[in-house]
């Protein structure tokens, strides 16, 4: 299921690629036309989401690799590695945007060819769009979050390229102005994105999870009237992957037998409720047995 999971991501990243490298392409011969700082804006950020896909590219290929001596949990952890650079080159076009949007607001130009600036608005929505509605649905299907948040990312971009059309508006009533106005709204809404990015990315490399899913861990082990206490529960996202490590004390009337059913069965049920779940350890002991090694770790420890 993980290759597979894989092999869907890789294709997804490709055609997501292709989607708007052929869409910035249209946009800047456009934007040579025009003059148009605000759909150069919009150019930029595109051709920065293109550029983006090509380090989730290759942390979907690195995923194939088995793990080994060194890497022993495998290198999924490349995708979040590649989170780092793609909040980069998003905060970089933010700030290349607000640059030009100034210099031009400083030293205004005329726009020309407002037809053709008006349809690359449009290719760029449709491109965005496009781009979007696949990676959130594939993302959410393989349970990768980088991909499903740069697939809103490129939906947020769609909206940014109809913003366009504000300016194109503005200058064909008289109000050229208006152009290098948007440009800077939009260099702040990359901002507004780069910020939720940098968080969320911040999130997967320290391992955290959304509480929703450890609450959920905790009704499926409370099913279980045999499990007396939960003595640790742990959960990592690696990639598109979630690890779970659960040490459980169970009733010291139950056989070893028995704690491995128990232990099965929980299992079996965590992945049923977690469906993103790569892997589950659970490890089982008697209340009373936890109980002394406890003790005589803190003696242990004292001494």
């Amino acid at each position: 299921m993980t290759r597979d999971n894989n092999s869907l991501a890789i294709r997804t990243v490709w055609f997501a690629l292709l989607a708007l490298g052929l869409t910035t392409l249209f946009q800047i011969f456009i934007v040579m036309a025009s003059g148009s700082v605000a759909l150069l804006a919009d150019t930029v950020h595109n051709l920065g989401d293109s550029l983006n896909s090509i380090p989730l590219l290759i942390a979907f290929y690195l995923a194939r690799r088995p793990a080994n001596r060194r890497y022993t949990y495998g290198y999924n952890r490349a995708e979040d590695i590649a989170g780092i650079f793609i909040v980069l080159s998003i905060g970089f076009s933010a700030a290349y945007i607000l640059w030009e949007s100034v210099q031009k607001l400083i030293n205004p130009q005329p726009l020309d060819n407002l037809g053709w600036v008006a349809l690359a608005a449009v290719v760029g929505f449709l491109g965005n769009e496009f781009v979007a509605l696949l990676q959130i649905r594939v993302g959410r299907k393989i349970g990768s979050e980088a991909m499903a948040a740069d697939g809103l990312h490129a939906r947020t971009d769609g909206f940014t390229s109809l913003a366009v059309l504000i300016a194109v508006v503005g200058t064909w009533l008289g109000f050229p102005i208006i152009d290098p106005i948007v440009g800077i709204l939009i260099g702040v809404m990359i901002l507004f994105i780069t910020r939720d990015a940098a968080i969320a990315i911040w999130h997967r490399l320290m391992d955290a999870v959304d509480p929703h899913m450890v609450e959920a861990t905790e009704k499926v082990i409370r099913e279980h009237d045999e499990v007396k206490a939960v003595k640790q529960l742990q959960m990592r996202w690696l990639g598109h992957q979630l690890y779970v490590e659960l040490l459980l004390a169970l009733d010291e009337t139950l056989t070893i037998a028995e704690g491995e059913a128990i232990r099965d069965h929980i299992s079996h049920h965590l992945y049923h409720t977690l469906p993103n779940l790569a892997q589950a350890m659970i490890s089982v002991v008697s209340v009373q047995g936890y109980g002394h090694e406890s003790e005589h770790h803190r003696q242990a420890q004292a001494s």
